[in-house]
């Protein structure tokens, strides 16, 4: 269709006019008016975040050569004629204002040829003024370079985020498209680096292994349901598979990408009961219905939308969801190991029985007392305080003539009792219960481990057989930034195809975690509130990293396993936080034991 100026009164309808806030607003624009030409292929390519180059490449349908001044003018579309349009537009771009936007605030070139031109034309623009047009050999699609990205507002230049996070914006924007439109091949590039791939089969699956990686593309469920007129097709995560956040949370309507406060509400809705307080789901839902049945014409970035009867959709989407979780959602699996990374059981256990681990002072007695691992009752102790061998658990015996300084002087001296409920191991302390939440006191044990290690040479283990990580696309740039870290913590890590890496090496004290699940918890959402670390990257990634490879809730120990914990934690220097400040035991005194029993009265 030609292209035309508007008319002033369709003009005064439209909502306030677009604003180019960061690269990623440039990459939108430039995607949509790609898609809206028809193109089956769509390449990006960035430099320095979009800051330096933005550059477009698509096999559209092209701009006419008579038309290409006015391409670059406000308000000049082939999409709409008159006002009535607006309430139903089948297009991503309606307003006409993208390319103006983008050339007033860069410099800009347009190369361009339509299917039937024998030659391509050249349009640069440069901070909104037109400074040439010129006849070039091009194939038929358009290429939009913006070069210098607010070279003329450094105001706006200077409140950009960082490269990585500039970079992230554009990938997962990228991601977004490439999900509402699987039948396009999608290929982006950031300084050289690949980003997103797909091959433009019209597969929904491989552009959810592309964005997620095979692991939880694999795991994802289907959802299919039309009512009223109303289609709602896309993935949802079972589940035992959520975030922190509703970040992953994306909808789309006629195939434009929308967030929608309703919406969200009606998935956490769905999977209310079945996943914990704070935790979100996984969501790409594609909502289909009549264009006059929403208005897009909302929001200067069309990012929001009005729908004529929004609690039907709101309805149909919790339904949709809610059956799909019921009848489709896996039983989640449990994985349990015999051990877990940076413990390993003493080659003599019953060695280790008969030892005295140390002497503190009675405050209730005056006298010292000691922790023997020993199942002896009391009145069996033999002369002399010989214990014999064969021991397994421990009893609090006095001692009056044996004394040793603490492991720790403000740690409190434990006797194993044993473990509740696969988290929690109990034990006795000089002055009341101790239940240690294994997870919380793992983490700790192995980040003084992994810290303690740093100022000399990490000892690093190379695997057998290298293990395989996938990231999403926008996360190879947080794990490039983050990988010297990784190196000086003990990892070996190689690119090994596009957002895939190789882990050839991992810290000795973690061979029996899984490397894949500690490079992972590098880029991922994290649910802990990481602000004890905030000020210190390396101690931050290290605890992500032990949080990942520690012993998990629910997970059944050994005796000795559970023993052995309580002896590490006793060597570290703050036992009683995790590295995210959580604590890693609580203290029942007898004294509140006593009154839970009415011994001292009531509590």
């Amino acid at each position: 269709m030609a292209i035309r100026i508007l008319a002033d009164e369709v003009v005064s309808q439209i909502a306030a006019g677009e604003v180019i806030e960061r690269p990623a607003s440039v990459v939108k624009e430039l995607i949509e008016n790609a898609i809206d030409a028809g193109a089956s292929a769509i390449m990006i390519r960035t430099e320095e975040a979009g800051k330096r180059i933005i550059e477009i490449i698509d096999n559209g349908c092209g701009i006419q050569s008579d038309e290409l001044e006015k391409a670059v003018m406000r308000h000049a579309t082939s999409k709409l004629t008159n006002a009535e349009d607006l309430f139903h537009i089948h297009t991503l771009g309606f307003r006409g204002e993208a390319l103006a936007a983008a050339g007033s605030v860069s410099r800009m070139r347009i190369t361009t040829c339509t299917a039937e031109g024998n030659n391509g034309y050249s349009i640069t623009v440069d901070g909104g003024k037109i400074t040439g047009i010129h006849q070039t050999g091009t194939k038929q699609g358009t290429i939009v370079q913006v070069t210098d990205l607010f070279y003329n507002v450094p105001a706006r230049l200077k409140f950009l985020k960082s490269d990585v996070t500039e970079r992230n914006q554009i990938e997962i924007l990228i991601s977004r498209y490439a999900l509402a439109y699987p039948n396009i091949r999608w290929q982006s590039t950031h300084d050289g680096k690949p980003g997103i791939r797909t091959t433009g089969n019209a597969d929904y699956r491989e552009v959810l292994t592309a964005i997620y990686g095979v692991d939880i593309a694999k795991k994802l469920i289907e959802i299919d349901l039309k009512e009223e007129g109303i289609s709602v097709f896309g993935f949802i995560s079972p589940v035992a598979l959520t975030r922190s956040n509703r970040r992953e949370m994306n909808f789309f309507v006629n195939g434009r990408w929308i967030q929608d406060v309703q919406l969200n509400s009606a998935i956490i809705r769905a999977y209310q009961s079945l996943i914990m307080v704070g935790r979100y789901p996984i969501a790409a839902l594609f909502i289909s219905m009549d264009p006059e049945e929403v208005d897009v014409n909302v929001h200067p970035s069309k990012a929001e939308v009005r729908f004529r009867s929004p609690d039907k959709v709101f309805g149909i989407v919790h339904r949709a969801v809610r059956r799909s979780l019921i009848f489709q959602s896996p039983v989640p699996e449990i994985h349990s190991n015999a051990q877990w990374p940076g413990w390993h059981a003493p080659a003599n256990p019953q060695s280790n029985d008969n030892e005295l681990t140390t002497v503190v002072d009675n405050p209730a007695e005056g006298i010292p007392v000691a922790f023997w691992r020993t199942e002896l009752p009391q009145n069996q102790i033999p002369p002399n305080n010989s214990i014999p061998a064969g021991s397994s658990s421990a009893i609090l015996q006095p001692q009056s003539n044996f004394q040793t300084a603490p492991i720790n002087p403000g740690f409190p001296i434990l006797r194993w009792i044993g473990q509740i409920g696969g988290t929690y191991v109990i034990a006795e302390g000089p002055d009341g219960l101790y239940l240690i939440d294994q997870h919380a006191a793992h983490e700790r044990i192995l980040f003084e481990k992994l810290m303690g290690q740093v100022d000399s040479r990490i000892a690093s283990q190379s695997l057998l057989e290298p293990a395989i990580v996938q990231v999403s696309a926008w996360q190879t740039s947080l794990l490039e930034e983050n990988m010297d870290i990784l190196t000086r913590l003990g990892f070996r890590i190689e690119l090994f195809g596009p957002a895939t890496y190789r882990i050839l090496s991992i810290p000795e004290i973690f061979t029996k975690g899984n490397p894949a699940a500690a490079v992972r918890s590098i880029v991922e959402d994290f649910e802990e509130d990481e602000t004890p670390l905030q000020s210190e990257i390396e101690k931050r990634i290290a605890g992500r990293i032990c949080k990942s490879m520690a012993v998990k809730a629910g997970q059944p120990l050994s005796e000795e396993e559970q023993r052995g914990l309580i002896r590490d934690l006793e060597n570290c220097q703050s036992p009683r936080t995790c590295p995210h400040g959580r604590p890693t035991m609580i203290h029942l005194s007898i004294h509140l034991l006593e009154r839970q029993f009415g011994r001292k009265g009531t509590i």
